[in-house]
């Protein structure tokens, strides 16, 4: 790190994950950085929820392509590793899946990388389909090898898609994408068995979609699961945060918490010139004067509630209210962290999906409404993870997708049922019972997600259809302003740890670009922990 007193300096709103690692790479790159972060604690939705002696992540529960973030890591010259105990999980997960037809049992499918033992275990619910999955995964790898560069990259116009970057795997990727298809689609020219088709879409809901509207390019979710592994942190994803704000301290970063930024201050022609706090907590209505400013809180809410109304209107009508409310935007969740005596008996995670799918995605996306068959995510970290409870209990985390806030539900009054038929779904499908086990319970429903300024409670941000990605997204660098910048799951690439990672590099190197300064990122990438099959997996 080369910081002076008279780096340039940037303030960034939020220490969520793409927060914390742009004050990493900022920092590395030599500029002066300051993160404020309005709640008391670092980690956004990936931060960590207690209740007693119980600790849960609040959001993201496992992690993929780790080496997006070792790459982060090499850039301040250290490794990953070094920082965070990382375990592949094998199997990265149970599914179980409903019976489309509502007869006969469900199937039951531990998903493995091993991709011949994974080709046996689909062939049990359907043979045809089973030997189908090897082509899958060949083809996705040839999908993802020549998307990424365009992941990788700023996408501000159409023809970012045919620069010096980007323009030969545009040209390569261009002729399988099929952007007219959904990933239900696509999957249909490999699969005929519903189910197993299920088995290698339900990862849309990652980005809070249904794989009937999430476009084909997602069906790389699936292939990097298995191609990358699915990873558990010890001490949970919180810890990759913590991991990432012990390295920002290292390199001088200032992490400020319980710093909610109100708005940020303007000088002539659009410029920022730093942040104003809120009236509340020790820094209450203080200004702080910054070079530039990065954006991590949640994209539409911050655009909305941030930049003065008199900025947004000269700025264009993209950032009006109206506008950025009429977007789509994803699903959201209800979520109930358990504290619970004694071993729970599932794999570290278990998805089920409903025997009525498409009813339940309908009542999710489009009818606003409870459904009678929710499917069910239960994370058991506590089955190889010592660190989230007491000695003998465990830490349980469920999930249940639902409406966002522009549904039809009124969750202070349907909560307590709904809580009941999620603990039903994971007695009757998963065959473990958890009621008079349960010593700690914290619940959280949209609404409340809506209260943490998460606009519409839409846990997942901004869709990720066709009109709302690329340049079409909410830009790394917002047209309009000179030195404001965008950073999280709300711009460009898009949602989850690693693409939220990837926005911050591009926001950095863009950044990096426009001031002279070198971009400490390597241009090689980190891939060892991401394909170190000699790691031993745990079960």
């Amino acid at each position: 790190m080369n910081n002076t007193p008279s780096s340039p300096s940037v303030a960034i709103i939020g220490a969520g994950p793409g927060g914390l690692a742009s004050a990493v790479l900022l920092a590395a790159s030599g500029f002066d950085v300051t993160i404020y972060e309005a709640a008391p604690r670092i980690g956004g939705r990936t931060t960590q929820v207690t209740a007693g002696d119980f600790a849960f992540d609040c959001g993201p529960t496992f992690f993929m392509m780790p080496y997006v973030l070792d790459e982060i890591f090499a850039a301040a010259g250290k490794r990953l590793r070094d920082y965070v105990d990382l375990r592949r999980l094998d199997p990265m997960y149970r599914l179980i899946l409903g019976r489309q037809t509502g007869t006969g049992p469900n199937h039951t499918v531990d998903a493995t990388q091993d991709i011949p033992e994974m080709s046996r275990r689909l062939a049990r619910i359907n043979p045809t389909d089973g030997s189908a999955f090897t082509k899958f995964i060949t083809d996705n790898r040839y999908k993802l090898r020549h998307s990424e560069s365009i992941l990788r990259n700023p996408m501000r116009t159409p023809l970012d898609l045919f620069r010096s970057e980007t323009w030969l795997d545009t040209l390569k990727v261009g002729p399988v994408l099929k952007p007219w298809q959904s990933v239900h689609d696509q999957l249909s020219s490999y699969f005929t068995d519903p189910h197993v088709k299920l088995a290698v879409s339900f990862q849309s809901k990652y980005l809070g979609m249904s794989p009937f509207d999430c476009p084909s390019l997602f069906t790389i979710l699936p292939f990097i699961e298995y191609e990358y592994g699915i990873w558990h942190p010890i001490g949970g994803c919180h810890a990759l945060m913590q991991a990432l704000a012990k390295l920002a301290n290292e390199l001088n970063v200032k992490i400020i918490t319980d710093a909610p930024v109100a708005e940020i201050t303007f000088g002539s022609d659009n410029h920022a010139t730093g942040v104003r706090i809120a009236n509340k907590g020790p820094l209450a209505n203080a200004t702080f004067a910054h070079d530039n400013v990065f954006i991590n809180a949640d994209a539409t809410w911050a655009l909305k509630n941030l930049i003065p109304a008199s900025i947004r209107e000269r700025a264009g009508t993209q950032y009006q209210p109206q506008t950025l409310d009429a977007k789509k935007y994803s699903c959201s969740t209800a979520m109930l962290y358990l504290g619970v005596d004694g071993d729970v008996d599932l794999p570290h995670h278990t998805i089920y999906v409903s025997s009525k799918y498409q009813q339940n995605l309908a009542d999710i996306t489009t009818n606003g409404t409870i459904s009678q068959d929710p499917s069910v995510y239960v994370c058991n970290p506590s089955r190889i993870d010592p660190t989230l409870a007491p000695k003998g209990k465990s830490s349980i985390y469920l999930l249940i997708p639902t409406p966002n806030c522009d549904g039809k539900v009124n969750w202070q009054q349907a909560m307590p049922a709904y809580r009941e038929s999620a603990l039903d779904q994971v007695r009757d499908q998963m065959g473990v019972n958890l009621r008079g086990r349960i010593e700690q319970e914290v619940v959280y429903t949209p609404d409340t997600w809506k209260s943490l300024n998460i606009n519409k409670g839409a846990t997942f941000n901004l869709a990720h259809n066709l009109g709302q990605m690329l340049h079409l997204r909410p830009q790394n660098k917002l047209p309009g302003f000179d030195n404001l910048f965008l950073v999280g799951g709300g711009t460009h690439p898009g949602s989850g740890l690693p693409t939220i990672f990837l926005s911050a590099q591009i926001s950095t190197r863009m950044l990096c670009h426009q001031t002279g300064k070198q971009y400490a990122g390597a241009t090689q990438r980190v891939r060892d922990i991401g394909t170190a099959r000699e790691m031993q997996p745990v079960a």
